[in-house]
């Protein structure tokens, strides 16, 4: 009843359109119009109006208008509750009808990391579409974790210590990371206790004890916050960094400092939201990529280093 409720009612002479609570919950989530406009497709002025005609229907102010952003009223988290409610509803809904789906094509929403799907997961990709030509594959490229009791992704390839508990999957491999740099800065640094031009990260504690213990005397020259702003950088000359080896040594620019041990990084897991695991296209598609990525472990292990 309620997912009805959501879809079929309408605004006219003062009953309540749910679908305006769509507009209500974005806003309260981004702090503003601009952000919810962005989530939904639409410009800020439909969303403030949106909002407008749903405090009409309920008689009741739901957000402060401050120049700092929308602020919900007390009736505005009321209304906030009751939308989180029904988009759960919603979800579930949507992902038990996606369950029963038995044949192999419609959408198929895979989320990756950027770097991860350039290297690695392009040509995997372009031979699973060759294979399942009516599967719809969609990437969302990103870091961020993304909503997939939502359905905002089917199916997750992610570096994980562990997994949350909602996902279900297997973890593939292990991987390993090294010290990387160009040749011209390997060829022109004395190595041992001399100064090494450093790249740091700024939300890492730190280089991992074991490059610490060979290279005590880092100089920090620059620091980033983005793995892909650090492969600039390395490629610039700037100095040298750690990295994941599937990323350093499949990079013709770069080459690991000698001298440096490869340290433990993040597990690789494919994984999917505990309803879908057994939908033919889902299931067809972890079986394939993880077959694929397994055949890599040298790779990610970084045993394939580049002379």
């Amino acid at each position: 009843m309620i997912i009805a409720a959501w879809r079929m009612c309408k605004y006219d002479q003062g009953m309540m359109d749910w679908n305006d609570l769509r507009f209500v919950l974005e806003t309260a989530r981004h702090g503003g119009t601009s952000g919810a406009a962005r989530v939904l497709g639409v410009n800020h002025a439909t969303v403030a109006r949106r909002i407008t005609a749903a405090e009409t229907a309920l008689g009741a102010r739901l957000f402060e208008r401050l120049p700092s952003g929308y602020v919900p009223t007390e009736a505005g988290l009321d209304a906030v509750r009751i939308a989180e409610e029904m988009a759960d509803k919603e979800a579930e809904l949507d992902r038990r009808i996606g369950a029963r789906d038995s044949e192999l094509k419609g959408v198929l929403r895979v989320t990756a990391s950027e770097l991860l799907f350039q290297r690695i997961l392009a040509p995997i990709c372009r031979d699973f579409i060759a294979a399942h030509p009516e599967i719809d594959l969609r990437l969302v490229a990103t870091n961020d974790p993304v909503n997939m009791a939502q359905r905002e992704a089917d199916v997750a390839i992610r570096f994980s210590k562990k997994p949350p508990d909602t996902l279900v999957g297997r973890r593939l491999l292990d991987t390993n990371g090294g010290v990387y740099a160009t040749p011209e800065l390997i060829a022109n640094d004395p190595g041992g206790s001399a100064p090494l031009d450093w790249i740091r990260f700024a939300h890492w504690p730190g280089p991992p004890p074991e490059v610490k213990a060979v290279r005590p005397n880092l100089k920090v020259q620059l620091t980033v916050d983005d793995m892909i702003a650090a492969l600039g950088a390395v490629r610039a000359g700037i100095g040298a960094t750690r990295m994941a080896c599937f990323l350093g040594d499949t990079d013709p620019q770069m080459q690991r400092v000698p001298g440096m041990p490869l340290f433990e990084f993040r597990s690789l897991w494919v994984l999917t939201h505990a309803d879908l695991k057994h939908v033919p296209r889902i299931r067809v598609f972890m079986e394939f990529v993880a077959a694929r990525l397994i055949a890599l472990r040298p790779l990610f292990e970084g045993k394939c280093p580049r002379a």
